[in-house]
């Protein structure tokens, strides 16, 4: 693979990554959302993939393989049976609308990729040059955190947060070992199973899964 080849394929796959950010936001139906973070899920393996063939690192092409079976299989297909299983439709009453979230995540990314430059000057190449998306997907899974009140809804925040540090790590090392991303990719199936029980758990309790209604929780 050549360098120019590998530079185009790594600007290809971040686009990727950080427009299926930007689909998450826009969508406003549940089932809606597993969608493109399944995709991000394997935008993220195909950019590590990428730095594996380009680097001829067998370690790299394993880990990416991985990485796509969780992020991008595993997960979703966990979110989707959630959502069966709760039967709600939509994130009806967002702290933010979607102009405005979209908005706000074309100013998240102009962030990004501001206070990205020392990186890439510190270091310039074709993997630093796309930290910014990286970056921006990471203040992206932040703001849906902080905005979404259904719990499917920023089970996925916290996802693409995720998702957005594994590839800064992937862009800005050498890469991250096996065992390391196993142990990782594990702690992060955990979390997704135990949110779902509470999921479950929430809509048998309040009827929905609004986590305005934990509030109920201090009287």
């Amino acid at each position: 693979m050549t360098a120019e080849l590998y530079a185009r394929l790594i600007d290809l796959g971040c686009a990727g990554f950080l427009l299926c950010a930007v689909l998450v936001l826009w969508r406003r139906r549940l089932s809606g959302i597993v969608t493109p973070f399944a995709a991000q899920g394997l935008c993220l393996a195909a950019v590590v993939a990428t730095r594996g063939v380009y680097t001829q690192h067998a370690g790299l092409i394993a880990v990416a393989g991985l990485v796509g079976l969780l992020r991008a299989v595993v997960l979703p297909h966990l979110i989707r049976r959630a959502l069966v299983r709760t039967g709600e439709t939509r994130e009806s009453d967002p702290l933010v609308n979607v102009p405005a979230s979209l908005l706000a995540a074309a100013l998240l990314t102009l962030l990004a990729y501001a206070v990205s430059g020392p990186i890439i000057a510190l270091t310039p190449g074709p993997s630093t040059r796309a930290v910014p998306a990286a970056l921006a997907v990471v203040l992206i899974g932040l703001f849906v955190l902080v905005t979404r009140t259904r719990a499917l809804s920023q089970v996925v925040g916290f996802l693409l947060l995720d998702n957005g540090i594994t590839l800064i790590a992937f862009l800005t090392t050498t890469g991250v070992p096996l065992v390391v991303e196993l142990g990782v990719s594990m702690d992060v199936l955990l979390a997704v199973l135990v949110l779902q029980v509470l999921t479950v758990r929430m809509r048998a309790a309040f009827g929905r899964t609004d986590l305005n209604d934990l509030r109920e929780l201090a009287d």
